[in-house]
C-alpha cells in the first residue's frame, strides 16, 4: 500500500509563496498586531464571585481557559491574561498575573471575594517604582546574606560547642573508665588475696593436723615399743631368773629364745655363716 501514498504535492508554474498570508503578520483595524492567544487547562487562583449572576467560584476549581501573552512586561517579566467563562451563567470572566506582588489581579467578570490575611494598605501592594522596587529587593538580598552569614558564623560557633562538649564528655568517660579499671583491679587483688589468706589458713591448719596426727602416731609407736621393751624385759628377767639345766646347756639358750651367739673358736665352728650343732655325747667334755 506504500505505492498509492501520495507524499509530494503539485504546485502550480504560476504559484507565489510571497502571496501566502502570514498568522503572526495580521494586525487589527488600529495597526497593532493581534495577540496570542492559546488554549490551556488551570485551576482558579482565588475565590471569587461572578459579577453577572452573583455565582460562587471556590479557589481551586479547574476550567478550560484561553491563555494571552501581553505586551506589557515587569522587570523583563512577561505577563499573561486568562479567560474562563462562569459555570452558571458563562460570563466571561478575566484576571492576569501580578509578578510585581507575586500575586493574581482580577480586571473584569468577577470580583475577589475578601480574605483576612490580604492588606491593601500594605507597602507591597502599594504602587512603587521600578527604583524602588530594585532598592527593596536589593535590601532584602542584603539582609538575606547578612542573615545566611550570621547563620554559617553560629553554626560555626554552634560546631565549636558540640566538638568541646565532645571532647569533655570523651575525657570524663576516660577518667570514668580508667576509675572502673581501678577499681575492678582493686576488688580483684582483694578477692585473690582472700582467697590465698583463707588457702594459708586451710593449708596450716591441714599441716597442723598432719603434724598432730604424726605425734599421735609416733606417740603411740613409742608407748607400743615401750610396752613392747617391757615384756621383753620381764620376759628376760624371768628366763634369767630360772635355775639352768645341768645335763643340756643348750636347752637353756633354748628356752629362753635369745639369738645365739656365734662362739668364737672353741665351739668348732666350720665356717663363718655355718650353724652350729651340738655335740652327740655332751658328757664327753
Amino acid at each position: 500500500m506504500a505505492e498509492r501514498k501520495v507524499l509530494s504535492k503539485y504546485y502550480p508554474p504560476d504559484f507565489d509563496p510571497s502571496a501566502i498570508e502570514r498568522s503572526s503578520k495580521r494586525s487589527r483595524k488600529d495597526g497593532k498586531n493581534e495577540p496570542k492567544v492559546s488554549a490551556s487547562r488551570l485551576m482558579t487562583p482565588f475565590s471569587m464571585k461572578c459579577t453577572h449572576c452573583g455565582e460562587y467560584i471556590p479557589k481551586g476549581r479547574k476550567f478550560n481557559a484561553r491563555k494571552e501573552t501581553l505586551e506589557e512586561r515587569y522587570l523583563s517579566i512577561a505577563i499573561f491574561r486568562f479567560y474562563i467563562r462562569c459555570t452558571r451563567c458563562s460570563g466571561e470572566i478575566t484576571f492576569r498575573t501580578d509578578p510585581k506582588n507575586n500575586d493574581y489581579q482580577c480586571e473584569r467578570g468577577a470580583k475577589r471575594n475578601f480574605e483576612v490575611w490580604r492588606d491593601d494598605k500594605d507597602e507591597k501592594y502599594n504602587d512603587e517604582t521600578e527604583e524602588q522596587t530594585l532598592d527593596r529587593l536589593e535590601k532584602q538580598h542584603g539582609a538575606k546574606e547578612e542573615q545566611l552569614e550570621r547563620d554559617k558564623m553560629a553554626e560555626l560557633e554552634d560546631k565549636m560547642l558540640d566538638s568541646k562538649r565532645e571532647m569533655q564528655i570523651a575525657d570524663a568517660l576516660d577518667e570514668i573508665r580508667t576509675r572502673n579499671a581501678r577499681i575492678e583491679r582493686n576488688e580483684t587483688r582483694g578477692d585473690e588475696a582472700a582467697v590465698a589468706t583463707a588457702q594459708e589458713k586451710i593449708d596450716e591448719e591441714a599441716l597442723r593436723l598432719a603434724k598432730e596426727e604424726e605425734e599421735d602416731r609416733e606417740a603411740l609407736r613409742q608407748e607400743f615399743r615401750a610396752k613392747k621393751l617391757a615384756v621383753q624385759k620381764a620376759k628376760l628377767e624371768a628366763e634369767l631368773a630360772a635355775p639352768l639345766p645341768q645335763s643340756y646347756p643348750f636347752e637353756w639358750f633354748k628356752r629362753r629364745k635369745l639369738p645365739r651367739r656365734r662362739p668364737a673358736g672353741p665351739l668348732g665352728l666350720k665356717a663363718p655363716g655355718t650353724t652350729m650343732k651340738p655335740k652327740e655325747n655332751p658328757s664327753e667334755e
